[in-house]
C-alpha cells in the first residue's frame, strides 16, 4: 500500500519521470530534464522542488543558482513505493495514446506493443531483466537528438502464478 506522504509527493505523472530520469542519468538540471522528457524547465523545476520537499531529490553538492543539478537522495527509494501507481501511470499514458494516436503526425502513429509467456527459472529471469536494462541504458544516458519524442518503455517480467482452484 503506497503511503500518504508518497501518494502526494508521486500524484503527478511528471514527478515520477522525473525520478525514472534520474534514476537512469545520475543528475539532471530542470533544463535537461525538460529536453529530456519533453516538458517546460519552470514545470520541471517546480517539480523537482517538491520532490526535494517530500526527501526524494536533492541538489547536487556544491552545485548553486538556476543550473543546479539535482539527484536521487541516497536514502530516497521510490521505486519501491511506486509499484501500483507507476503501473497506473503507465496504463494511463498507454490508454492516452491509444485514444489519441490517430492526432499524432504520420510518423508518430506507429507503437510497438507485443508479449510473449517465456518458461524461465529466477537466474533467467534476472537475466533477462538485465538485458532489457543494458538495450536501454544508451537511450536513457544520452542528449536526446532534436527530433526525438518522449515514448513510453514498460517492461514487465513476473512469474504466472496459477489460479487457485474453485
Amino acid at each position: 500500500m503506497i503511503g500518504q506522504e508518497t501518494e502526494l509527493a508521486l500524484r503527478h505523472p511528471l514527478r515520477v519521470a522525473l525520478l525514472d530520469l534520474l534514476a537512469a542519468a545520475g543528475s539532471v538540471t530542470a533544463n535537461e530534464a525538460a529536453r529530456r522528457l519533453g516538458e517546460s524547465s519552470g514545470a520541471c523545476s517546480f517539480h523537482l522542488r517538491q520532490l526535494e520537499r517530500y526527501g526524494y531529490v536533492e541538489p547536487v553538492a556544491g552545485a548553486h543558482g538556476r543550473a543546479r543539478p539535482w539527484r536521487l537522495r541516497p536514502s530516497a527509494q521510490p521505486r519501491q513505493d511506486l509499484g501500483p501507481l507507476a503501473r497506473e501511470l503507465e496504463d494511463e499514458g498507454y490508454h492516452r495514446w491509444l485514444a489519441r494516436r490517430d492526432t499524432a503526425p504520420e510518423h508518430w502513429q506507429r507503437d510497438e506493443a507485443f508479449s510473449d509467456v517465456l518458461h524461465l527459472t529466477p537466474a533467467e529471469l534476472a537475466t533477462v531483466a538485465d538485458e532489457i536494462r543494458a538495450v536501454l541504458a544508451p537511450y536513457t544516458r544520452r542528449e536526446p537528438p532534436p527530433t526525438s519524442a518522449p515514448v513510453g518503455v514498460v517492461a514487465r517480467l513476473f512469474p504466472l502464478i496459477p489460479e487457485a482452484d474453485a
